[in-house]
Formats: structure tokens, sequence, C-alpha cells
């Protein structure tokens, strides 16, 4: 099993000055230790149930390009792109670049965003949730497009695009992976069936999580795709404590290997989220290894 850091801490003792040198430390332990990837959010204020709304929070595709600098393996992403941020052509453009300042190591990370508050303060347009899946979609079909042969237009909807130029290309082949974030089962499990090469569920319970497995393999069946191309990740939420009690976390990671899932991300947490980091990629890091192997 694969060990990812999800970080969202940002509320941090010194801040502002203390953000770029502990986010940059984190993403280097992770990178150096063998961590598979190192993710952040998408938002402009930071979630009200973590912290407040007034606490730090960093933009998401700028941050990865500081991390794009000071990582040499570990995969970069969002966890996840929220759809109504960014134009999906822009997006796609966004992502490529990224890819290639990374040398190849950026994975697209979306889904169809929530936090209605930041739309309205910074005068982003947040429509109806039925419509931000629509967008969604296209999205997804846009930014395929951009990301292979076809230069020509798009057509959908909600988005017209006159051309889908994209130079350079990816230096990743076909191109950047892509994760759907979520776990609705009638629209958001059907897009990582049909578009997606990974899915993020949230890990509060195995056997939810082996119900929303379910569902998506019966949604792969309806698109004739074989379930296993899909790569099952899990947010780790309401499992132990991988430093305080890293035997309980790894107890149960097993359960959740057992599904099939084979990447968990954890989130440093504290005022020092580099040792926690560090602490972390000690305890658990080689022994989650061995976990499904």
């Amino acid at each position: 099993m694969k060990l990812g850091i999800h970080f969202i801490n940002f509320p941090l003792p010194g801040e502002p000055e203390t953000l770029a040198p502990t986010l940059a430390s984190s993403a280097r332990i992770a990178d150096e230790a063998g961590c598979d990837v190192f993710t952040l959010m998408d938002h402009w204020f930071q979630m009200e149930h973590f912290a407040t709304s007034y606490d730090p929070m960093m933009e998401g595709y700028t941050s990865l390009g500081f991390l794009a600098g000071q990582t040499r393996r570990v995969r970069l992403g969002l966890l996840v792109t929220g759809v109504t941020y960014r134009r999906p052509g822009l997006l796609a453009k966004t992502v490529t670049t990224l890819d290639v300042l990374s040398s190849g190591r950026v994975q697209l990370g979306i889904g169809a965003a929530w936090y209605e508050r930041e739309h309205k303060a910074l005068g982003v347009p947040f429509p109806p949730i039925a419509e931000r899946f629509e967008r969604l979609e296209e999205t997804l079909q846009i930014c395929r497009q951009m990301w292979s042969d076809d230069d020509g237009p798009f057509d959908g909807t909600h988005y017209q695009l006159a051309e889908t130029i994209c130079r350079p290309r990816p230096i990743q082949r076909p191109r950047p992976p892509i994760l759907v974030g979520g776990s609705g089962e009638r629209k958001t499990l059907r897009l990582v069936a049909k578009y997606a090469d990974a899915c993020n569920l949230i890990a509060a319970d195995p056997d939810v999580v082996a119900h929303k497995l379910n569902v998506l393999a019966e949604h792969c069946r309806t698109e004739g795709r074989d379930p296993a191309e899909i790569q099952r990740t899990i947010l780790a939420r309401g499992a132990s404590d991988p430093v305080g009690a890293p035997d309980d976390f790894l107890a149960s990671m097993e359960g959740y290997a057992r599904l099939g899932i084979d990447l968990v991300e954890v989130v440093p947490i504290g005022p020092d989220p580099a040792g926690w980091v560090s602490d972390v990629c000690e305890k658990i890091l080689p022994r989650l290894a061995e976990i499904g192997s």
C-alpha cells in the first residue's frame, strides 16, 4: 500500500513568513522518504470545519508550481480541483505546464466543488449542483481532448472552444492521470468509471467504502470498462492516528487493502507539519508498503 500526504494545515505559527518554508520542508521530506503523492486543497478560503475562513489558505496551482521546484520524484496534485474555479481550457493548460515543469509528475484531481461561501465572497458563479456536474463532465471531456491529437473545436452545453491546441504537450503519455474525487453514487462514480484513472473516497468506514467500490464496479460494467484499470485511493478520516497509534492505523489499512485500496492519504496536523510528516514516514511508511504486497 502506498502513502500520500494531503497538506491542508496553513494556520501555522508565524505565518505568513513560515508558510513557504514549512510547505517546502514537508514536501521534501515526503519526497525523499518515498511517499507516492503530495496533494493540496483547491480553495480560496480555509475550510470552516478545519479552522475559520479568516485563517490562511494558499492558492492550489501556484503552490504546486512552487513544490515542483522543491521536489524530484513525488507526484503532485490537488485533492481536488473545483470545476467552477477555472475555465476548462485554461485548467488543461495549467496542468500541462505543471506536468512539463515537474518532469511528468502531475495528476489532475477534480470534483464538482462545494464551498459556496468563497464563491460568493470573491464573485465566482456557483451554479446549482446539477449544472456543476454537467460542467464537470464537459471539463473532463475538454481536458482529454486537449491532451489528445484532436486540436479541433469543442461545442458543449456550457463551454465552447474554437480550438483545443495545447503546446507543449504533457510529458506523461498519453496524458496526465485523472482522479475524480467524491463518492456520489449516481453521478460522481459514473464519471470515475467513464473518464478517470483513479478515485478517492473518504475512509470513514470500510463497509461504506466497500459499498462505494461495488457501485463503481457496476458503473464500469455499464461503460464496458475493467474496474481494475482504476486506482482506488482513500483519504484517512476516522482512522487511528498514524503517528500516535501506528499499529492501530496499520491494522485498519489492512482492511482497506483487502478491498483493493492501494493508496492512503494522511493529513499533517499540529503546529509542526514537517515534523509530523517525518514521523509518519518513519513510523508507518515501510510497514504500510508491506500491506497488500
